[in-house]
């Protein structure tokens, strides 16, 4: 029984981390057009954020890491829902990993506005240095819908929690 509620668990955290390249992949394009508006608004030249392969949508990175984590806590769910002793042993590897994973994505989001200015400084692009970050992130951002902040808190709180509820049913095996 306990290693089912891991399961299932597990099976909510996939999701959780499975929303993000969906809602990425739906709205992302329209955010990359909002932040290209922004940037002119600010008089930076127009392509700055092609050209430097900036983007809001679920390209890359946005997509494959959380699809891998994905997968990783079906394949554990459906040991746990097995009865087998790997559910309980991965369960305890890879739900801490995921809870690491996931403090780090909300320190990111948390502390976006410096964390771009870092980046745009790395690149080396003098026009990127000149960018209003936080009206560039926050025109950006303002291109999803009002659900998705609701949804991000939700999502985090699916794989905090569920993530802490997970390793107590497969300590209590």
């Amino acid at each position: 029984m306990n290693a089912d509620l891991a399961a299932v668990m597990q099976i909510l955290i996939a999701l959780a981390f499975v929303s993000i390249p969906i809602v990425r992949a739906r709205f992302g394009p329209a955010a990359t057009i909002a932040a290209d508006r922004e940037l002119d608004r600010q008089g930076i030249r127009p392509g700055v954020l092609a050209e430097n392969d900036i983007k809001f949508d679920a390209s890359g990175h946005e997509t494959w890491a959380p699809a891998s984590v994905a997968a990783v806590m079906i394949t554990i769910a459906a040991l746990n829902f097995a009865g087998s002793g790997w559910g309980q042993t991965l369960t305890w590897i890879f739900q801490s990993l995921v809870i690491v994973m996931n403090g780090l994505i909300l320190l990111s989001n948390l502390t976006a506005v410096s964390s771009v200015r870092t980046a745009f400084e790395r690149k080396g692009d003098p026009e990127l240095t000149r960018i209003d970050v936080p009206a560039f992130l926050r025109a950006a951002e303002n291109a999803f819908p009002g659900w998705v902040r609701i949804q991000q808190n939700i999502r985090h709180a699916i794989i905090f929690g569920g993530s802490a509820l997970a390793l107590a049913a497969v300590t209590l095996v």
